[in-house]
């Protein structure tokens, strides 16, 4: 088994910006990297010293001095290239929403299982600091903080204001628009990140953008376990990005997520209030492919959380057949 892994990043937006940042940190350099724009590729590896640039980026998924891939491509491309990558015996960490639909995940799965690689997704909840400790403390406590029981409830907030331009990503169905699978994805890895068992009972209300994308949704979750969570996502009003976990003997609440890193917790019983401070937001891409590392290079695949992965994929995709909003080209 190699000691060091060389990475080849595809796509050149802000993420594979931050991804090889994130490597330079870890004392590495991104080995190569591919673009649909050649010229945009080029002057992206002069900036971080990358090796090697595709003429055809297909070509980074046959390179057999490429071990892992991170894909930053739009969500809508990702069975593509993910199918791709997997076939050719690459390892692939997959930018959010890690797939438009549940279909599309199994088959990334089971290609992966069939070649014998790790993929995954790179949701930042799995693997900011902070999320790990806070989940430790509802467990089990923290020093002077008590356990706090059963997770009874879940509020969670995302908005953001976005122009109504129709052509951007936010909003057009041609590049899988819409508030779910954009900012959605983070609240729901939140609340499933917190709750004992997958939900079974969903209620939504959703408000369309004029191009037919999910501009606004409120989603109700139960689980068997009658853990509840209510969800308010919007794509066109600004809202706290906030998030409570109500529990039997106190509450945490986790301002600015996904990419948190401080929370309060609160204790039932005598209102004691505790700062949790874990990580740094500038580290995130950090600590996701330092967890791609560990689940590659010693077969700790647990940290990578793909069950959790799988069943937010199906609360979405349920969630949208619900809807019947179905993005062009897209299998159910």
């Amino acid at each position: 088994m190699k000691k060091e892994l060389n990475w080849a990043v595809l796509g050149c937006g802000v993420i594979a910006n931050e991804m090889a940042q994130a490597l330079e940190h870890m004392g590495k350099h991104l080995y190569a990297v591919g673009n649909r724009t050649h010229e945009k590729a080029v002057t992206f590896a002069e900036k971080y010293g990358v090796q090697k640039v595709y003429d055809d980026f297909q070509e980074m998924f046959h390179d057999p001095d490429v071990d892992v891939i991170y894909i930053t491509t739009p969500h809508n491309t990702h069975i593509e290239f993910a199918r791709e990558a997997l076939a050719g015996g690459k390892h692939v960490l997959c930018e959010k929403s890690v797939m438009l639909n549940s279909r599309e995940l199994a088959e990334a799965i089971a290609l992966a299982e069939e070649h014998h690689v790790v993929f995954a997704e790179a949701m930042t909840i799995w693997h900011m600091p902070l999320y790990k400790k806070l989940w430790q403390i509802v467990e089990t406590g923290d020093g002077e903080i008590p356990a706090l029981g059963k997770v009874q409830f879940i509020q969670l907030n995302f908005g953001s204001y976005k122009e109504y331009n129709m052509k951007n990503r936010f909003f057009n169905m041609n590049l899988a628009g819409g508030a779910l699978l954009d900012i959605g994805v983070y609240a729901l890895s939140i609340a499933r990140s917190f709750m004992s068992s997958q939900p079974d009972q969903v209620l939504s209300q959703v408000k369309y953008a004029p191009t037919g994308a999910d501009e606004q949704e409120g989603i109700l979750l139960m689980n068997p376990d009658g853990q509840m969570a209510a969800l308010s996502l919007s794509l066109h009003s600004k809202q706290p990005k906030r998030a409570v976990i109500s529990c039997e003997k106190g509450y945490i609440e986790i301002m600015e997520y996904p990419r948190a890193d401080r929370a309060i917790v609160v204790e039932a019983e005598t209102g004691k209030v505790h700062e949790i401070t874990a990580g740094a937001t500038a580290d995130a891409l950090l600590y996701e492919m330092t967890d791609m590392e560990d689940a590659i290079l010693n077969g700790n695949t647990g940290v990578m959380r793909l069950k959790d992965t799988r069943d937010v994929m199906e609360l979405m995709t349920g969630l949208r057949k619900e809807w019947n909003m179905k993005y062009p080209g897209e299998e159910w």
